[in-house]
């Protein structure tokens, strides 16, 4: 069913479930050890057609050896939504350069133009940007992957559920009608941003639910599992899916789930790696409530290691807009000065 590669635990989401439905005892075993002591485990069948994960690298290979102009097309200054595309060295975590150039993506929906003042998250919400004449067939390869994972996202949040002795069905509600997942699609490359050193992402928790991520075979992902004073590599294995929980799920179940640190190295000088992160995520109003856990994992549970600088809110929009505030900074200058005074 699982092998350890490390300590980063593997598991087969394809026999997740037994004949009659219910998810096997030991698959929500394995799940519970992997969600409680490490925040990282890598899923193999989860049902990607054959070959859906390679071609998909192929086609951000592709789009990222575009002349740069065209992909300054989809600049991501261009977008109120956060969306398009980002230059080298322009995203920032920790308050340092990633060594990094991306497309961000979510749904495809019609901007909202009138929300309650209190609700700016819903700012977030509208149309990606593609690069329709000079690549067309990238977008219907991003959204076809962002149909499968988020299906995949919903399994295990069920699974997840399971382990927590809930109903399967428990996290369902706040995913309804529109969830606002977020995918990116990253080319990582050694040696060309000075400003960022070895840092391809700087060390950071995720603020979400589940991030599932495609990496290809270069590498450079690290974590660093509750209680553990070594980083931790995350091996490729062609094809399969990288997971970790985000802090939404840490605050809700009083850090019995953990939302682990980690980060990417850059990749040696000249060498280039691409990975597809997707953030899977309820719809922007979804307020998330405390997890009802049972008395003995409750009595499991670490209680909240948060940083005092960065308050978690129980409101997924609000958390989205500040993560996305914070990691593009001249977005938000651009189209939102007024929300940087708040």
């Amino acid at each position: 069913m699982s092998h350890d590669q490390g300590p980063i635990p593997v598991l087969d989401l394809g026999k997740a479930r037994q004949d009659d439905g219910s998810f096997s005892p030991d698959f929500i075993e394995q799940l519970r050890h992997a969600t409680h002591h490490v925040g990282f485990f890598q899923i193999t069948g989860y049902g990607a057609s054959p070959g859906q994960p390679e071609r998909l690298l192929d086609l951000i290979r592709r789009f990222f050896a575009l002349p740069l102009e065209e992909r300054m097309k989809l600049d991501n200054r261009l977008s109120p939504h956060f969306r398009g595309y980002t230059r080298m060295g322009t995203e920032v975590t920790q308050g340092r350069a990633d060594a990094r150039e991306q497309i961000d993506y979510s749904p495809e929906r019609e901007p909202v133009t009138d929300y309650p003042e209190d609700q700016p998250y819903w700012l977030l919400q509208g149309p990606n940007l593609w690069p329709e004449d000079s690549f067309p067939e990238l977008k219907p390869a991003a959204m076809e992957w962002a149909e499968l994972i988020s299906r995949v996202g919903m399994e295990l949040l069920r699974a997840i559920a399971v382990s927590l002795k809930l109903p399967e069905d428990y996290f369902d509600e706040p995913f309804q009608g529109s969830p606002a997942w977020m995918g990116k699609l990253v080319h990582y490359v050694g040696g060309v941003v000075e400003a960022a050193g070895d840092q391809g992402v700087g060390s950071h928790a995720d603020y979400g639910f589940v991030t599932l991520l495609l990496q290809d075979d270069i590498g450079g992902l690290e974590v660093l599992p509750p209680g553990a004073t070594n980083w931790l590599p995350v091996e490729p294995i062609p094809g399969a899916l990288v997971v970790n929980l985000g802090e939404m799920l840490e605050v809700a179940t009083e850090g019995y789930l953990v939302a682990t640190i980690h980060r990417v190295q850059a990749p040696p000088p000249g060498v280039d790696r691409y990975s597809v992160p997707f953030f899977w995520s309820p719809r922007l109003d979804a307020v998330i409530d405390p997890v009802p856990l049972p008395p003995e994992l409750k009595a499991e549970a670490r209680g909240i290691s948060g940083d005092p600088a960065n308050p978690l809110l129980a409101s997924y929009g609000m958390n989205m807009l500040k993560g996305r505030m914070r990691a593009h900074p001249d977005v938000t200058e651009r189209h939102y000065p007024e929300l940087l005074t708040r």
